[in-house]
């Protein structure tokens, strides 16, 4: 899987969200999307996977660009986004087979990913009886469901307790040894227990893209450096 990012612009009015971003990935890591609120994290995902309109630039994946080959990059591409839209009165089995229907998968599939998420005791539950935590895990089914090359997750961890951390970081982990997986957040322990490379974008710019050993740096901490970056660049 190749993921390429050239000279991507993106803007709301007069407000720049994205400015000239260039990205390359071409090999199966686990990827730190780092920056402040209001960065361009979220539009930066949303642009990947197709939700918002490109102004200026190109996206191509497996070099083929998203937007003359979007049902083509869509089957690729798996997007659990930070809000978590999902269907609040179907039952979670239900839900999840009705996704692997509009990707054309085999029931058996649906069962695998119900245990590999750990919501095989909620699985006969409807998702608006369940805790943010097992939506959570019901979101990231659905993400995984269709094996894409390309994962992108905002904030997957969010809501969860500190157990259910660990178990959803391990899935995380585990889909890295095969796949590309591009993960936003702001939890920087999370970063360390999953990451090899850390992209630092702030104000529209990517101000830092390297190996985390290199962006750590001569900081104490991941903490550290991050805010030496961002307010470096105020």
């Amino acid at each position: 899987m190749a993921l390429d990012i050239i000279n991507l612009t993106k803007k709301f009015g007069d407000q720049v969200a994205l400015n000239d971003v260039n990205i390359s990935i071409n090999k199966n890591e686990i990827i730190g999307l780092l920056g402040p609120n209001g960065a361009g994290k979220s539009t930066l995902m949303k642009s990947i996977v197709g939700a918002l309109k490109i102004d200026e630039g190109q996206i191509l994946l497996d070099q083929k660009d998203i937007t003359t080959h979007d049902i083509e990059s869509k089957k690729k591409i798996g997007f659990l986004p930070e809000n978590n839209p999902l269907y609040q009165e179907m039952f979670v089995k239900e839900y999840l087979q009705f996704v692997a229907n509009i990707h054309g998968i085999k029931k058996n599939r649906v069962d695998e990913v119900i245990e590999l998420v750990g919501i095989t005791p909620e699985k006969s539950k409807k998702i608006s009886q369940l805790s943010k935590g097992y939506k959570q895990r019901v979101g990231l089914a659905q993400a995984i469901l269709h094996q894409p090359d390309l994962l992108i997750l905002d904030e997957p961890t969010n809501g969860l307790d500190p157990n259910q951390i660990v178990e959803i970081r391990n899935v995380i982990k585990e889909i890295g040894k095969e796949k590309t997986v591009i993960l936003s957040t702001h939890i920087m322990q999370e970063v360390e227990a999953l990451c090899s490379r850390v992209i630092l974008i702030h104000k529209g710019n990517i101000i830092q893209d390297s190996p985390i050993s290199e962006f750590k740096g001569k900081y104490e901490s991941l903490e550290q450096a991050f805010q030496s970056y961002t307010e470096a660049k105020q």
